[in-house]
């Protein structure tokens, strides 16, 4: 019976610590930055900072989310990219937590956003959530910012010239399940065009499942969200599952490397139905493109 209690009593120690690292990770978030190398650049160019924000659903840190544009602002990015997703794309939520944090970033430094599933679906989907994605893009563009919709923009920074491009996917590669929807070069085309040649093509594709297709394309680096971190995260394994129900997804949240081509996957900065993360932290993440050539200095 002793030995019973003991056990009993480990269990509920055990129970409390996860729900508090629960909690935790729930109400704070870290930065993590990457350092990218890169030798398409040559000349006089200098390093580039992005702050890339990612998967917000609304989260709020501090009063007015002041914990968060504080982090941003002492992070001093020269570009601020927001990666979809920020708002929570269901009908009757509000969107306007993230349309307050959004409209501030701009007096820290110019910024760019792309949508994520959520907002795609806001837009796409009209019948359902009615003109609630033109409000929120009206916003987003009258205090300054650049909303990509399948588009781009050339953004000469530091010497360095960019090429940022925002797609929303194919709807159906958010689809659940097992079966995978194909992506293909040539859908990329048609909706962003081809890949410029001669700029340091960065694409902002909210699912990261696609990595191969969008570096194929011509993407030398990709931003991608969605996945949350995979929920949990375990040693050597990474995340446990995507929002598609699919186990230990391949780029869930990190920094991943190939031929001299990048994809950053942010682990996001909320949550939305399941609030639960472990081993997870949400995260800002800050990012410097570095030419070869300074790359050590």
């Amino acid at each position: 019976m002793k030995t019973t209690g003991i056990i009993v009593l480990i269990l509920v120690i055990f129970a409390a610590a996860v729900l508090a690292e629960v909690w935790r990770e729930l109400h704070c978030f870290k930065i993590t930055r990457y350092r990218i190398r890169t030798s398409k650049i040559k000349g006089d160019a200098g390093k580039v900072r992005i702050a890339f924000l990612s998967d917000l659903h609304n989260h709020v840190y501090g009063k007015e989310n002041e914990e968060l544009l504080l982090a941003i602002r002492e992070a001093k990015p020269d570009l601020i990219l927001a990666g979809g997703d920020m708002l929570v794309g269901k009908a009757g939520r509000d969107w306007t937590p993230a349309a307050d944090l959004m409209k501030k970033l701009p007096q820290i430094a110019p910024v760019w956003c792309c949508n994520g599933n959520h907002e795609q679906r806001m837009h796409e989907q009209q019948e359902i959530y009615g003109k609630e994605y033109g409000y929120y893009e009206k916003e987003l563009k009258k205090a300054g910012i650049h909303v990509l919709v399948n588009g781009s923009e050339e953004i000469p920074v530091n010497g360095m010239k960019l090429r940022l491009y925002g797609m929303e996917l194919p709807f159906g590669c958010y689809k659940k399940g097992w079966k995978v929807c194909p992506l293909t070069t040539g859908e990329m085309e048609e909706r962003i065009g081809s890949a410029e040649t001669d700029a340091y093509c960065i694409l902002m594709a909210h699912h990261p499942l696609y990595a191969e297709t969008y570096w194929k394309w011509g993407a030398d680096l990709v931003l991608s969200g969605h996945l949350h971190g995979g929920i949990a995260r375990l040693p050597l394994l990474g995340g446990v599952i995507s929002p598609q129900f699919r186990l230990f997804p391949r780029y869930s949240g990190d920094c991943y490397e190939k031929d001299g081509k990048y994809i950053v996957v942010s682990k996001g900065l909320g949550t939305h139905t399941i609030n639960f993360r472990f081993w997870n932290p949400a995260e800002l993440v800050v990012l410097d493109i570095i030419p070869a050539f300074l790359y050590n200095k």
